[in-house]
């Protein structure tokens, strides 16, 4: 998936930092990783490289067969929102819509709700729990819940990779576990491969493979 992958942040005015240095990593279709490192490490960055919401500098980044650095912009937009799920520690709920509307906001991006969208939320929010919420605004939810509803709504495209960026960290032991049973059984059932960056050890021992950067550098556990 990378290879000798670098980025550096270079600031107006400011001294340039070297976030990823030469990083390489594959991650097999249907696999379940986690990714640690203290804070400041890379972890953020990378998920971002992968998820195409930023370039690398350079090296190779390949995502289900697309190399992303030969992309422009909107085939960059359109990769993201037919390819990849993003669920964030902030859900990133919109508070004006329901939990069915959020879930759908993708299938609006990409101009189609038609009906097999429609039932495929219906679909995911009971998965999640949620089939009681669907009318519910996110001020109505939990916090488990309306990470609930951001899960259904990273699936909706029905993507083949799933970024999850500290999804348990605003979230108590109990609910936290929870949602990582959530997630590691969409993961099987959805066969997409799930990318997990944590703080959190017991969330990494449950992913079927671990990796740590440190210094901009992936070192396996």
């Amino acid at each position: 998936m990378l290879t000798n992958v670098t980025r550096t942040y270079r600031p107006p005015n400011g001294v340039p930092t070297e976030v990823l240095r030469g990083v390489d990593l594959h991650v097999a279709a249907g696999e379940t990783l986690a990714v640690t490192g203290p804070s400041g490490s890379g972890k953020t960055t990378l998920l971002q490289i992968i998820g195409a919401l930023d370039c690398a500098d350079g090296g190779d980044v390949r995502v289900n067969g697309r190399e992303l650095g030969t992309l422009g912009e909107t085939a960059r937009a359109q990769f993201r929102n037919r390819e990849i799920g993003f669920v964030f520690q902030a859900h990133h709920l919109l508070p004006q819509l329901t939990a069915l509307e959020n879930v759908l906001v993708p299938a609006w991006a990409a101009r189609h709700v038609e009906e097999e969208r429609k039932a495929r939320a219906h679909h995911l929010l009971e998965r999640v729990g949620l089939q009681d919420r669907l009318a519910h605004f996110p001020g109505q939810l939990s916090g488990g819940e309306q990470q609930r509803v951001a899960i259904a709504r990273a699936l909706i495209m029905s993507p083949c990779l799933l970024l999850a960026d500290e999804p348990t960290g605003a979230l108590d032991h109990e609910a936290a576990q929870s949602l990582m049973d959530l997630l590691l059984q969409l993961n099987r059932d959805e066969g997409a491969t799930l990318i997990l960056v944590t703080h959190s050890a017991a969330c990494a021992e449950r992913m079927s493979r671990r990796t740590r950067i440190c210094n901009g550098r992936i070192r396996q556990d």
